[in-house]
């Protein structure tokens, strides 16, 4: 299961992060939301000690997501040494997901 991230925790665990950071914006009641999750727990297995994978309830922590400007969900951004490089906004395969990781590695 991805991390749940905060708008408490984002900073230590997103822009202070020595890994690459994908964060996942989403809400419950999201369907395309409800299609990426199952592929973010996915990744967030897979890249265990190469990257922090994590999700951001967008209903629950809404800083941050206003901070980065994130309008339509699912949004997700890829982070490394505090900024983002890389974002995909909507539903996509999961091989687009870890090539943009993999990217940032």
């Amino acid at each position: 299961m991805a991390l749940e991230i905060t708008d408490a925790n984002f900073e230590e665990v997103v822009l202070k992060s020595d890994k690459p950071v994908l964060v996942d914006f989403w809400a419950a009641w999201c369907g395309p939301c409800r299609m990426v999750g199952p592929i973010v727990d996915e990744i967030h297995t897979e890249y265990e000690g190469k990257a922090v994978v994590g999700k951001v309830d967008v209903d629950a922590n809404q800083e941050f997501a206003a901070k980065y400007g994130v309008r339509n969900i699912p949004t997700v951004l890829i982070f490394k040494n505090g900024e983002v490089v890389d974002k995909q906004v909507g539903v996509a395969p999961k091989n687009v997901y870890t090539g943009k990781i993999d990217a940032a590695i």
